[in-house]
């Protein structure tokens, strides 16, 4: 994979019924401006039924019906979080393992040596995590 190569996300996903959780980060094309988007599909009726809510600064995914909520683990997290100058974007609750780890003193990476996938087999979803550090 080429890390440099300028992708269009709509070429990416068209055609693509489920694209499931995704974040891209980046610069805007000025370079002036760090740029992230999350997006969120569901394979579930559990997971289609939450949306995202801004909690100070910080954007924590919610139950759109609580009422409808079967298992909350793997749906309700915060999905990006500030903490001093450090903007922290993940695709689950590992968004709260890095803030804490960060917090106290670790690295990004020291800070998820103790996570791996989402325990949602068979799917096994990869962890996704970014740091921008301003």
């Amino acid at each position: 994979m080429d890390i440099y190569k300028v992708n269009n996300i709509g070429e990416l996903i068209n055609g693509n019924p489920y694209v499931g959780r995704g974040i891209i980060t980046g610069c805007s094309a000025d370079g002036k401006n760090q740029v992230n988007a999350y997006f969120i599909m569901g394979r579930s009726a559990n997971s289609r039924n939450r949306v995202f809510e801004k909690k100070g600064n910080d954007l924590y995914t919610v139950p759109f019906d609580a009422s409808k909520v079967e298992d909350p683990s793997l749906i309700i997290y915060a999905a990006v979080r500030e903490l001093d100058n450090k903007l922290i974007v993940t695709n689950g609750d590992q968004t709260d393992t890095i803030y804490d780890g960060v917090k106290a003193g670790l690295t990004f990476s020291k800070s998820l040596e103790s996570r791996c996938f989402e325990p949602d087999g068979p799917n096994w979803t990869p962890r996704i995590s970014t740091m921008t550090t301003f």
